[in-house]
């Protein structure tokens, strides 16, 4: 009698979702001159490993057991569709091209912080890189742009989790792209009080003074019709 368990499971994803970055990894191959036969799985398994790793977090060691590969052959696969993921993303340029042949009214921009581990690296004094003191655990600074529905059309890349978004921002030339095309377009760019005073292309919330109170104006989002009905304007 086997004495290990085996199940099935379903991403809950459709199959086109699966189907999208399996045809990516087929033109790599195809570039590459892979000849068939050498790979271990097909370029829709693999497209589902990474898939995996996304959705659940499935460990290396399982994937490999799962597909019957080693677990450097695994990482090698893992790697290779995402690197054929990013290849595929649009640059900053491209994106705000798309957003203004879109005409959309405003844009969204918002940092956030990816956990991991094995990731501590030395900085100035002493402190950690990857150390985010705001949320109490290591990760990676990535800003996202996004549509007015939220829909994201440029992911940046990693910086050290302990950076600020502003310098992040500034890092990325985000500043300088959103405020230029706020002035060229009228496309204002929506975000937190993490980037107040980044510049006039950037709205973001009034903060409440301490023992005052916001004015009408303010507490509707001032005079920019992209504010109201949008981020909240008051912030404790």
């Amino acid at each position: 009698m086997p004495t290990s368990v085996t199940y099935t499971a379903v991403p809950d994803v459709r199959r086109s979702t699966a189907e999208h970055p399996a045809g990516l990894l087929r033109d790599h191959r195809i570039v590459a001159r892979t000849r068939k036969g050498r790979r271990a799985l097909g370029c829709f398994k693999q497209a589902v490993l990474v898939l995996r790793w996304f959705l659940d977090g499935t460990r290396l060691a399982q994937l490999a057991r799962d597909n019957g590969l080693s677990v450097s052959t695994s990482y090698r696969y893992l790697h290779e569709g995402l690197a054929v993921l990013a290849a595929g993303a649009p640059d900053l340029s491209t994106a705000l091209e798309r957003a203004k042949a879109a005409g959309l009214t405003h844009l969204n921009l918002d940092g956030t912080v990816i956990r991991t581990d094995r990731a501590a690296a030395p900085g100035p004094n002493g402190a950690d890189l990857r150390w985010s003191g705001k949320h109490k655990h290591h990760g990676g600074n990535v800003q996202v742009i996004a549509t007015p529905d939220g829909w994201p059309i440029w992911v940046s890349p990693v910086r050290p989790g302990r950076e600020h978004d502003t310098t992040c921002a500034r890092h990325h030339g985000l500043v300088e792209a959103l405020n230029r095309i706020a002035a060229e377009l009228d496309m204002p760019t929506l975000v937190d009080l993490g980037y107040e005073n980044a510049g006039d292309g950037f709205r973001h919330p009034f903060k409440k003074p301490a023992g005052g109170e916001l004015t009408e104006c303010q507490g509707q989002g001032g005079a920019d019709p992209a504010l109201r009905g949008g981020a909240p304007a008051v912030l404790g």
